[in-house]
């Protein structure tokens, strides 16, 4: 008797595989839909055009980009968790969907459970850009600066909640400096504050600020990856510049809803791999600020956990409320 359920579980194991593998063959049969969870035209969403091409010319489908902005991303990352989980629609995940969205309060999703990880694809620092009349010219001068300041100096970020926000937030946690918060909707308004003097720093996207830098309107003092800016290669990294340590990157992902089945989980895993390798990909993405990450499954999956927890930890540690 358990020789025969023995063989009847090695059929049932046998069919299923035998399933999957026919899905992963068949599969993409018609367009798929990337859900960008931000505004189009901005740099998410470029830089998602750019993946959607070349992931369309290696699996011989059409990849339609699909913008579904609001909530901090969290609308079309929902969108994404609920979607069937056939393959057919993917999502570009960040650092805000995944990382500190969870660590900020309840979403409609769980950013670890209700996803299956596929690959992380690149990481986006910020630069730290103070106004050209600042009188600092480094992060350590700057620190020095806010030392004798207290209670003086502000910064600004491009809302409550954003990884620009909590990129200073953990600035000053790990420098000890006091700043007040002043949020804009979105990184326009903010540079515009920086360049009239009305806030005293601001963590940016490298490309948001790049010309004002290279014309002289405003001072970059520090990247917050751990390795310097491609496009700003003279300036030094937080971590380099007295704050051992300090690390921030905006990290970009492809992820589809949970209980897709494996074997497409891995097509896409090494067409995206695959595709991360041109030269032409490396560049593009450099052009936007973008350095290429590529991983597998499973190590995209640590990445996002260990970030809700590192979040989270800093949004308990500030206090950090938003309403």
């Amino acid at each position: 008797m358990k020789r025969l359920r023995f063989l009847q579980g090695m059929a049932l194991a046998l069919c299923a595989a035998a399933t999957s593998a026919s899905l992963a063959q068949a599969w993409p049969a018609k367009p798929i839909r990337l859900i960008v969870p931000f505004p189009a035209a901005g740099a998410t969403d470029l830089f998602a055009r750019t993946l959607a091409q070349k992931m369309g010319e290696r699996l011989g489908a059409s990849l339609v980009i699909d913008n579904k902005p609001g909530a901090g991303g969290a609308i079309g990352s929902d969108l994404a968790a609920k979607a069937p989980p056939d393959g057919y629609t993917l999502l570009l995940a960040t650092t805000s969907t995944h990382s500190i969205g969870p660590s900020l309060g309840k979403l409609p999703y769980d950013a670890v459970h209700d996803f299956t990880p596929i690959s992380h694809v690149g990481d986006a620092p910020s630069i730290m850009v103070v106004p050209n009349t600042a009188p600092a010219n480094s992060v350590k001068e700057w620190i020095a600066y806010a030392r004798k300041n207290p209670g003086k100096l502000n910064y600004g970020s491009t809302g409550s909640g954003s990884s620009n926000h909590l990129s200073m937030e953990l600035f000053m946690k790990m420098t000890g400096v006091k700043l007040a918060h002043i949020p804009y909707k979105g990184s326009a308004p903010a540079v515009t504050a920086i360049l009239g003097g009305e806030i005293d720093a601001l963590f940016d996207n490298v490309p948001n600020v790049l010309q004002q830098i290279k014309a002289g309107k405003m001072k970059a003092i520090g990247v917050s990856g751990l390795q310097r800016a491609v496009l700003l290669p003279e300036v030094p990294t937080i971590s380099e510049s007295g704050v051992p340590g300090y690390e921030v990157n905006v990290w970009f992902g492809m992820q589809v809803a949970a209980a897709t089945p494996r074997p497409i989980v891995d097509k896409l895993n090494r067409d995206i791999v695959t595709l991360l390798k041109e030269p032409d990909v490396v560049k593009r993405f450099r052009d936007q600020g973008v350095e290429v990450v590529a991983s597998t499954p499973e190590q995209f999956s640590k990445l996002v956990q260990s970030e809700v927890l590192k979040w989270t930890q800093l949004v308990q540690d500030a206090n950090i409320r938003i309403e």
